[in-house]
């Protein structure tokens, strides 16, 4: 079997090497030409797979592996007989720590507490069921909308919107010059989901007070005007958790297994977190993020960013290892019981 594959996937060399043999193409670099004797494609969110991809090829099943499927004609797909899987749910949890990151930075900065604002949360499925449950266990007040799910709580009479859908046409522009308008707003979920020129309009006017943006119009080529502007800009990297990836890469692989009816015998080896020491003397948000820091430090993505805006495409290709909280077990030094309980709430593992 020939296999057309991202390296942008971890292990897809490893995972999928008893399979067949695997050529691998940069993303955005995958074309028709690329394909016509393949017979799996394998990719992430960068490379659109529609009939102009796929017309004349053997492709008999897709993988993508992310939880958004926004970049696939999966009705071409369906017409065609070719099978389809995404990794739904695979990185919701990095993206959920991305959040409790942006957000304790940004009270940091701004100075106010967690504790007193409210979080409107816009789309409550995989990735926004846990932030609704990791902003509660930080005492925020929580307002759940997704029509869908039956959540109609009016979430943009929040302090702070933070914003987990998909990219539909009901959803494109949902946000734009008419409600861009008094919060704070983090989208992590697609760019055109928020209209990044009325949302700079917004900020520059004071409508908006604060923003942070991990995706955006027109990806790979973002305005640098509205990164300017932002509190915190990050390149498409809010789901990039090792774990989370890993997690995805066995999960399409899986899939094509299934498909293929071939045994699946491949099983990622990941390597172990370090212990981290925290001293708890302080107001439980600051020890929190100074914390979280010390596992992933987002003004690092940040920074990084603003200085090679241009290479925003290699910043993902190259993304340092970042585990997920629950590898981390931390040794408190003086730490109350309600610190203990939120640090345990957003997944760190508590030693003695």
């Amino acid at each position: 079997m020939k296999i057309v594959a991202d390296p942008n996937i971890p292990f897809v060399r490893e995972a999928f090497a008893e399979l067949g043999d695997i050529t691998l193409v940069p993303g955005r670099q995958i074309t028709a030409a690329h394909l016509r004797d393949a017979e799996l494609l394998l990719i992430r969110s960068v490379t659109p797979v529609n009939a102009a991809l796929l017309d004349g090829s053997r492709v008999q099943f897709v993988a993508t592996a992310t939880i958004g499927t926004d970049h696939v004609d999966e009705q071409f797909l369906a017409r065609r007989g070719i099978g389809f899987a995404s990794a739904a749910g695979c990185n919701a949890n990095s993206v959920a720590e991305y959040i409790i990151a942006a957000l304790l930075e940004l009270a940091h900065r701004h100075k106010f507490r967690l504790r007193d604002k409210s979080l409107g949360v816009i789309g409550v499925g995989n990735v926004g069921s846990k932030v609704v449950r990791y902003a509660r266990a930080l005492g925020m007040r929580v307002l759940q909308n997704d029509p869908p799910l039956g959540l109609l709580e009016p979430a943009t009479t929040a302090d702070i919107v933070t914003v987990h859908v998909p990219l539909l046409e009901t959803t494109r522009h949902m946000f734009h010059h008419d409600n861009l308008e008094g919060f704070i707003l983090l989208n992590s979920s697609r760019g055109p989901v928020v209209d990044n020129r009325a949302l700079l309009k917004a900020i520059d006017a004071d409508r908006i007070s604060a923003a942070v943006l991990d995706v955006w119009e027109g990806e790979p080529n973002i305005s640098p005007e509205l990164l300017d502007v932002v509190d915190l800009g990050t390149p498409h990297i809010a789901g990039y958790s090792f774990d989370g990836k890993v997690t995805g890469t066995r999960m399409i692989y899986e899939a094509a297994c299934r498909h293929f009816a071939l045994p699946a015998t491949w099983q990622p080896s990941l390597p172990a977190a370090q212990p981290v020491v925290v001293d708890a003397a302080g107001d439980d948000e600051d020890v929190l993020r100074e914390t979280i820091r010390q596992v992933y430090d987002i003004t690092t993505d940040d920074s990084r960013l603003r200085a090679n805006i241009r290479e925003f495409d290699k910043q993902r290709a190259d993304y340092p290892v970042r585990r997920e909280f629950f590898n981390t077990t931390l040794t408190l030094r003086g730490a109350s019981a309600t610190l203990r309980a939120k640090l345990a709430a957003v997944g760190f593992r508590l030693g003695a």
